[in-house]
């Protein structure tokens, strides 16, 4: 039955949330280790398959809130360098600096030039040895239009990793289940050592989420 009264069905999705949040041994495990959300456990998983961070790095979080990748890098890593941003807000986190706003604009990729001392052009002076994004468009239910959403941040997102990166960095970015366009997907293998797609255990098995993990950057 379909129920029309939308404050009734809003309480109704809010129960299921609640019941599946409850069941949840990731959300059980982010409270017990202090961590701000399970989201923490997606990068522990990636870095555990393909050990990218190292201690003493500079990294840049994109799409960080609610900051559960950037205290997993302050706490594995704390000699570790990073700069988080996002369009919402986040309590401090010691060690990261912080930006609210849309990564998109030019405010937003100044900021990052400026904190980072990149070169005004893309001349290949990176300064930063992993670029991360969990950047992910507000979704309609409309796969092929999530999907195209996804694609734009994600080559924002590579955009600014071939900017940023130093020769032998890493980009790890979210993807949507179907993986990047072809033609983007050809530009990132061309710009790294190895291209890989992976669903960490941590995303829930009916989310279409996944990530690219982009390994040896060739400069």
């Amino acid at each position: 039955m379909k129920i029309l009264n939308k404050k009734i069905a809003a309480k109704k999705s809010s129960a299921a949330w609640v019941q599946r949040q409850a069941a949840d041994p990731y959300v059980a495990r982010a409270h017990k280790d202090g961590y701000r959300a399970r989201a923490a456990y997606k990068l522990i998983e990636i870095n555990d398959k393909f050990k990218f961070l190292k201690n003493g790095q500079v990294v840049v979080d994109l799409g960080a809130a609610p900051g559960s990748w950037s205290q997993y890098l302050r706490r594995q890593f704390p000699c570790s360098k990073v700069f988080a941003m996002d369009l919402l807000e986040i309590a401090d986190i010691p060690g990261v600096e912080f930006y609210q706003g849309d990564f998109t604009t030019d405010e937003a990729l100044n900021w990052l030039v400026d904190k980072l001392n990149l070169p005004a052009d893309s001349s290949g002076r990176g300064t930063v040895d992993v670029v991360l994004s969990d950047m992910a468009p507000n979704t309609v239910g409309h796969q092929k239009t999530d999907h195209l959403r996804q694609m734009v941040l994600l080559e924002y997102a590579f955009d600014f990793a071939v900017r940023a990166l130093k020769p032998g960095g890493t980009f790890v970015a979210k993807s949507f289940t179907g993986g990047t366009t072809g033609d983007l997907l050809k530009q990132i293998k061309a710009k790294f050592e190895s291209v890989h797609h992976i669903k960490p255990p941590a995303s829930r098995k009916d989310s279409v989420e996944m990530f690219i993990v982009a390994l040896g950057y060739k400069g």
